[in-house]
């Protein structure tokens, strides 16, 4: 019954984008339709840290959501069209692992963050006002809402429309992941391993994606049933997803970490929501 209600929700989505002209810039960006509908946020397993729990209802409107991460070619557009500089540039650098430990390099950036990449490899040393700026910037050139996903929104989308399921796209880590068994020390190019029921890639593993949501250390127990947008205030910013470096239990789809939004590392990045109307980051 859930899987006849998110065909008949995801075609009346397509729709109305069709009607309103967004459908072309949708599937051109790569963007997946996610149905709106309710889920059992946080852990359901008996693997969770305490930061997945309590396991709590959550209802969601209808969105989209990117299919891949945003790449080092996407942001080396948005720079060449812009003059922006990021953080790490303006900054000491970037987090990098260098075999043994992690350490500030103050010449690794988004650029060149440790590691060998090209323009498939999802960007990352970028800090979430560095993502932030850049749904701003492609939410002016193409008129439509960009922006980072809430962190419910995340989970939702990354659970296949909140299936449950240990990873994005089943339980077999090394179908949907790349994690620290199998990156060998690096990050990959978008889109490899298996996608979700969503057709979403990397949502578990590659690299860690930030949220819209600041950091609340009761908000699970506090949080609105309906469309929650994390803590009101804050000093850090949530993101999830797992990375190239964590192990198996670090990529899990319920799984959250957290920092202040000038952080950096090469092991964190970020995807975009399509709003249908246009708004700015909380």
């Amino acid at each position: 019954m859930l899987l006849f209600y998110h065909k008949i929700a995801g075609a009346a989505l397509a729709l109305i984008l069709c009607m309103t002209g967004s459908a072309a810039l949708a599937a051109g960006n790569d963007f997946a339709a996610v149905p709106g509908g309710c889920f059992s946020m946080g852990n359901g397993f008996s693997d969770g840290y305490h930061l997945e729990k309590p396991v709590h209802e959550v209802c969601l409107d209808s969105y989209f959501i990117a299919r891949f991460d945003v790449t080092v070619g996407d942001f080396r557009r948005f720079v060449a069209a812009t003059g922006y500089r990021s953080e790490a540039e303006l900054g000491d650098g970037c987090y990098v692992y260098d075999g043994g430990s992690w350490r500030k390099d103050a010449a690794a950036n988004w650029r060149s963050p440790g590691f060998r990449q090209d323009d498939r490899h999802p960007v990352v040393c970028v800090s979430w006002n560095d993502a932030v700026a850049y749904a701003k910037w492609l939410s002016g050139v193409e008129k439509r809402g960009y922006r980072l996903p809430t962190e419910a929104q995340w989970e939702y989308a990354a659970r296949g429309g909140g299936r449950i399921e240990r990873y994005a796209g089943g339980d077999e880590v090394e179908a949907v992941a790349w994690y620290s068994a199998n990156s060998g020390g690096s990050t990959h190019p978008a889109g490899q391993k298996k996608g979700n029921a969503l057709g979403l890639y990397d949502m578990s593993g590659n690299v860690w994606q930030w949220t819209a949501d600041w950091y609340g250390e009761g908000y699970y127990r506090e949080s609105p049933k309906n469309n929650p947008e994390g803590a009101v205030t804050g000093t850090k910013r949530v993101f999830r997803g797992g990375s190239w470096f964590y192990d198996a239990r670090g990529v899990r789809a319920s799984y959250r970490d957290f920092a202040v939004p000038s952080y950096r590392s090469s092991y964190l990045g970020f995807r975009l929501m399509l709003d249908q109307e246009a708004k700015g980051s909380k």
